[in-house]
C-alpha cells in the first residue's frame, strides 16, 4: 500500500543551504493494505518528520531532498501541488498530535469537517453535513446532532480527537497517519481513543501508520513495528518479534524501561544520555554513544540493516558479526 525508500529531509544549517542538516535520514518503512505499523523511539528521532515528509508537508525552510514515498506505486514526490492536494486528506489522511490546538478555534466543528468532506467530493452541503452526523455517531461523540454546532474550546480534550478522527475519515482513506493520538489525554481518555482507532481500523480494513512512544500502544495495536532514532530505522519486524525478541540494544532499552516490565519496588533501568539533536549525530552508529555493549567498530561505521529472522531487521554491529546484542527484553 505504501513503500517509504531512502527518505531523507533536511533543514539549512547555521551557515544556510551550504550545510543542509538532515533530521530524517534514509529512513525505509512499508505498510500493507489493512495493516497497523507502528514507528517508535523517544522524543526527537524523527518519527513526526518523518510523518509530515510522507504527506508533502514539511514546514519550511525544510524540503525532502532525496528517496521516494510510492502509494500504490506512484510516488508521491513526483506530483505536483495540486495532484498532492488531492491525496492528502483523500487517499492519506493523518491526526496531528495536539486536538487541542488543531482545530480552528472560531468555526463550528460540524463546518469544519463538511469542509473537508466538500474539499474532496462534490456533495452538497446538505449531503456532508448528513455524512458529517453519521461520522460523529461512529467515532462515538455522544449528542452527535447538538456538538455539530459547537466551537472548539466547548469541547473536551477527548471530543477534540474524536473531532479530529471524524475528520480524518470523512473521505474513507486508504491509509490514516495517526502521529500519538493520545496526547495531552487522560488515561482513561487515551485509552478509549485506542479502543477507537483499533475498531475503525478493523471495521474499515485501512492501513494506520502509528506513529508513538507508548509501546504498551503499541503492544494492543500494531500489526508490525519499526523502531526510530536518530533520524534512522533501526530494527523493524512483526510486533511479536520486536517486542519479544528486540535485537537492537537500543529497542531492548526501550523495553527495560517499561514500567511494566520492570520488578516491583525496583528503579526502572533508563538508557543514559539523551537523543543526539540533529547536526550533532556521531560517526558510525547514532546509538554508540548511549550503549553499554559498543565495539570499536560502532565508533566507526555505519551499520547495515540485516535480517536477523524471516521479516525481522536490525542495524547493529554485533548482529551483523552474528553476536546476539544483548538478552531478550
Amino acid at each position: 500500500m505504501l513503500e517509504v525508500a531512502g527518505l531523507t529531509t533536511s533543514f539549512p544549517g547555521e551557515s544556510g543551504e551550504a550545510a543542509r542538516i538532515p533530521v530524517v535520514d534514509g529512513s525505509d518503512l512499508e505498510i500493507a493494505g489493512g495493516e497497523v505499523l507502528a514507528l517508535v523511539g523517544e522524543s526527537g528521532c524523527g518519527k513526526s518528520m518523518t510523518a509530515l515528509s510522507i504527506m508533502r508537508l514539511v514546514p519550511k525552510p525544510g524540503r525532502i531532498v532525496s528517496g521516494s514515498v510510492r502509494l500504490e506505486g506512484r510516488d508521491l514526490l513526483e506530483f505536483s501541488v495540486s495532484a498532492m492536494r488531492q491525496v492528502r486528506g483523500g487517499e492519506i489522511s493523518m491526526i496531528f498530535q495536539e486536538p487541542m490546538t488543531s482545530l480552528n478555534p472560531v468555526t463550528r466543528v460540524g463546518d469544519q469537517v463538511v469542509e473537508a468532506i466538500r474539499l474532496h467530493e462534490p456533495v452538497s452541503r446538505s449531503a456532508a453535513l448528513e455524512r458529517c452526523l453519521e461520522l460523529f455517531v461512529q467515532v462515538g461523540i455522544p449528542d452527535p446532532q447538538a456538538r455539530l454546532r459547537a466551537f472548539p474550546h466547548e469541547l473536551s480534550g477527548g471530543l477534540k480527537q474524536r473531532v479530529m478522527i471524524a475528520m480524518a475519515l470523512s473521505t474513507r482513506p486508504s491509509i490514516l497517519i495517526a502521529d500519538e493520538p493520545t496526547t495531552a489525554l487522560d488515561v482513561t481518555i487515551q485509552a478509549q481513543i485506542i479502543r477507537l482507532l483499533r475498531d475503525l481500523q478493523r471495521e474499515l480494513g485501512m492501513s494506520i501508520l502509528l506513529i508513538t512512544h507508548d509501546l504498551a500502544i503499541v503492544n494492543e495495536m500494531a500489526d508490525r513495528v519499526a523502531v526510530m532514532y536518530a533520524g534512522r530505522i533501526v530494527e523493524s519486524g512483526s510486533r511479536l518479534d520486536v517486542l519479544a525478541r528486540p535485537r537492537h540494544p537500543y529497542t531492548q532499552g526501550l523495553l527495560r524501561s517499561m514500567p511494566a516490565l520492570a520488578p516491583p519496588d525496583e528503579r526502572l533501568p533508563e538508557i543514559p544520555g539523551v537523543v543526539p539533536p540533529p547536526g550533532q549525530w556521531p560517526d558510525g552508529c547514532r546509538f554508540a554513544t548511549r550503549c553499554s555493549i559498543q565495539v570499536e567498530e560502532c565508533r566507526r561505521c555505519v551499520p547495515e540493516m540485516v535480517a536477523v529472522a524471516d521479516g525481522h531487521l536490525a542495524g547493529c554491529h554485533l548482529v551483523e558479526t552474528g553476536q546476539e546484542p544483548g538478552g531478550e527484553a
